[in-house]
């Protein structure tokens, strides 16, 4: 029985959300989730990323890998791909946003090895999904990921300004809000299964 592609979409941001459910692209989503703005700026980009390598990996895979039983390349076409998307978007970010380029620094050309994207990519090979089902698999990992690091930087902002113990302070904290998140998202992880 195949899985809807709107399924897919939903199951991707909540059930199954990349970042909480299989703890997928935590470096960045830890060290850049102080600021609300610079959080949205991030997750968008990842979004973005997310959303169109996946698509592009895709089409790559069926239509150039598998015909030509190179299948064996595919990581290092998967980065490939990835990076050249990372960049087009940075050099994007810095031409309309120098603020926001500035804010992510080093964290945004980090995005092509953000092991979440490539492992968008190399899920939707392993579940062989098609097409839609990739795009919006693609999409909805990307919103999930969004989603999880607005939702953390949101609660760090507000608890800047309360007494956390020392002990707490810092990745402490968040490791342990995080964690929290992630049980609150695999709540409703029998609602939707697609893995």
């Amino acid at each position: 029985m195949e899985i809807s592609p709107f399924v897919i979409f939903l199951a991707a941001i909540f059930t199954s959300n990349i970042l909480l459910t299989n703890f997928l692209g935590m470096c960045s989503f830890l060290s850049v989730s102080r600021e609300v703005e610079s959080s949205l700026g991030l997750g968008m980009a990842v979004f973005f990323v997310m959303t169109f390598t996946t698509a592009i990996n895709y089409i790559i895979y069926n239509l150039i890998l598998v015909p030509l039983n190179i299948v064996y390349l595919q990581y290092i076409i998967f980065i490939i791909v990835i990076a050249a998307f990372v960049q087009l978007i940075e050099m994007l970010i810095e031409r309309f946003s120098p603020v926001l380029y500035y804010t992510l620094g080093i964290f945004l050309p980090l995005i092509t090895v953000n092991c979440a994207i490539l492992g968008a990519s190399l899920f939707m090979i392993i579940r062989q999904y098609n097409f839609l089902q990739s795009v919006l698999y693609g999409a909805g990992s990307g919103l999930g990921w969004l989603l999880a690091i607005l939702a953390l930087a949101g609660i760090r902002q507000r608890v800047r300004y309360n007494y956390v113990p020392t002990g707490l302070q810092g990745a402490g904290l968040s490791l342990i809000i995080t964690g929290i998140m992630a049980l609150g998202f695999i709540g409703f992880s029998g609602v939707v299964v697609i893995q």
